[in-house]
């Protein structure tokens, strides 16, 4: 599934509908959206299609973030089947994503 990049509120819904998705809610001015970025990308690759990663730039794509009640960037919103589970707001170390995202697997 690999790493999509969403415009509109529709994408967002179809993207987050079925099985687990993670949603980066970024912006290019932000520094820890760019320390953040490479670790999303690394852990697409690892995931490969058992998971959907997918970016909102919050510039270009504002009411989607004003939708989703993004206040700050980067904002990580985890779904699985639809339903968002949690969020994380700010910069984290690639090991507190995978243990979110291994943890709505059931593992």
């Amino acid at each position: 599934m690999g790493l999509e990049k969403i415009t509109s509120e529709s994408q967002l819904k179809g993207v987050t509908s079925k099985g687990i998705a993670v949603v980066d809610f970024w912006a290019e001015w932000c520094g820890p959206c760019r320390v953040t970025s490479p670790l999303i990308e690394e852990l697409a690759a690892e995931f490969g299609n058992k998971v959907t990663f997918a970016k909102v730039n919050i510039d270009e794509n504002p009411a989607i973030a004003e939708k989703n009640s993004i206040m700050a960037v980067p904002t990580f919103l985890f779904f699985k089947d639809g339903k968002l589970l949690d969020s994380l707001v700010g910069a984290a170390p690639k090991s507190h994503f995978k243990e979110k995202i291994l943890e709505l697997m059931g593992k």
